[in-house]
């Protein structure tokens, strides 16, 4: 049976590193993913690596970055996560990498010991690990997460569900949901579960995250959840179930409050909020199977996850698919507003989201955002507005579903553009003509 996870998953693990690995290698630099030994209690045998950028911030965010099976901490440092990395030299933040050393390189979140909080598995290491990088580096304990794929995905789930008060926020791309592969005769794999065959209530599913860490009764890390339509190792019905067990644990809506496509064929859902942070956040991807197309796409997840410093708390907004269907004429040019822009930049290339928040006393009807872009931007494409011209001097306009900004509200809107070196933010921030404080 062992040998039957290997292998399935084997099959899956190159192509989730090959769709995920941007087309530039990093740059040289003095900072390089080094090997740790004698970190603390680890039952299981597992290696300890850790990635310190050249410049740390004061007080860093901590990652922990889980690998698929098959992998290696050197595999999803270089490959899936490395936008990751990249983020990390920019925003100072420090990366702890697990590396399962057991036959097959999976973690294990099925057996027992695996599933209880400190029970012994997998997962008392790698809190292990997350002690001893807290106690060197001055890591704000508010800023603690955790991403991983597939295997590592699957970790995610469970090290969110186990230490809910270390955590304040996890990325799961190609999961399933915390105790769903869990096994009674020590063998790592679930068949139900990996075809999507187990299906709970949401109530249920959190109850089996609870009782992980039972007595607790604060509040759960934000999670975000990454699946392909098409995905046959881990059953996209997987998604699904992951939705129901965290919008349950954060004790939000099933029903998204927020619905976009930040690119074509994929659906992106918010539950719980409608800014860049809400408790819930699912990307779906049409057509796609365990390997995901993430190039250009994980700095949502380090937005999501706070490691870029954005620290907010979502206002509430119309849902865009209860909003009139044309798009109001834009109201006087008084509007009082805010801006927030987070960029993720690669060798020619970058995405950009940007927050708009109506910091005035009356509704915003109808907007238009002004903006200069650093000379050798042009953007290619963009969501949830529309953008003339391309480069230089752009205006975005609300689209039929974000035209409306109540006092407080908040929408998001962003673009896809390449560059010729200068990946910096735009500058010169206007809403209907009046000038915006950018944060």
């Amino acid at each position: 049976m062992k040998r039957r996870l290997r292998v399935v998953l084997a099959a899956a693990a190159l192509p989730l590193v090959v769709a995920s690995t941007l087309l530039a290698t990093r740059p040289a630099a003095a900072a390089s993913l080094t090997r740790v030994t004698g970190f603390g209690t680890n039952p299981t045998n597992l290696n300890m690596y850790l990635y310190v950028p050249d410049r740390v911030a004061a007080r860093p965010a901590l990652l922990v970055l889980v690998h698929y099976c098959t992998g290696s901490a050197s595999g999803v440092f270089n490959g899936a996560g490395h936008d990751f990395v990249t983020a990390a030299d920019r925003y100072g933040y420090v990366i702890v990498v697990p590396e399962a050393t057991r036959d097959g390189k999976c973690f294990d979140v099925s057996t027992p010991a695996a599933l209880r909080r400190d029970g012994g598995g997998d997962s008392t290491g790698i809190m292990s690990m997350v002690a001893y990088a807290r106690q060197r580096y001055n890591v704000d304990p508010g800023r603690i997460v955790v991403a991983g794929f597939s295997s590592g995905a699957m970790m995610t789930n469970v090290l969110a569900a186990q230490y809910p008060d270390v955590f304040s926020a996890a990325s799961a791309f190609s999961g399933v949901p915390a105790g769903c592969f869990a096994t009674t005769g020590g063998s790592l794999w679930n068949t139900e579960c990996a075809h999507g065959q187990i299906t709970k209530t949401a109530q249920q599913w959190g109850d089996q995250a609870r009782a992980m860490y039972p007595g607790y009764t604060g509040r759960y890390p934000r999670m975000q959840l990454w699946h392909g339509s098409t995905d046959t190792t881990l059953a996209y019905a997987n998604f699904g179930e992951e939705i129901k067990q965290w919008t349950n644990l954060n004790g939000v809506s099933q029903t998204p409050s927020f619905t976009d496509s930040p690119r074509s064929g994929v659906t992106r859902t918010r539950y719980g909020g409608t800014g860049v942070q809400p408790r819930v956040e699912g990307f779906s991807f049409a057509g796609y199977g365990h390997s995901l197309p993430l190039d250009g796409m994980l700095g949502y997840a380090v937005t999501f996850l706070g490691l870029d410093g954005t620290n907010v708390t979502p206002s509430p907004s119309p849902s865009p698919r209860s909003s009139p269907s044309s798009s109001p004429s834009p109201s006087g040019g008084s509007s009082a507003c805010r801006i927030s822009a987070t960029v993720n930049a690669w060798n020619n290339g970058l995405t950009e989201n940007i927050t708009i928040t109506n910091t005035g006393s009356s509704t915003i009807s109808g907007w238009s955002l002004a903006f200069t872009l650093p000379g050798g931007q042009t953007i290619t494409n963009g969501w949830n507005a529309t953008y003339s011209p391309t480069s230089g001097q752009v205006t975005a306009k609300n689209v039929s579903y974000n035209g409306s900004l109540t006092p407080g509200a908040s929408t998001e809107i962003g673009f896809q553009a390449t560059h010729t070196g200068n990946a910096a933010k735009p500058t010169a921030f206007t809403l209907n003509g009046a000038v915006c404080a950018v944060s």
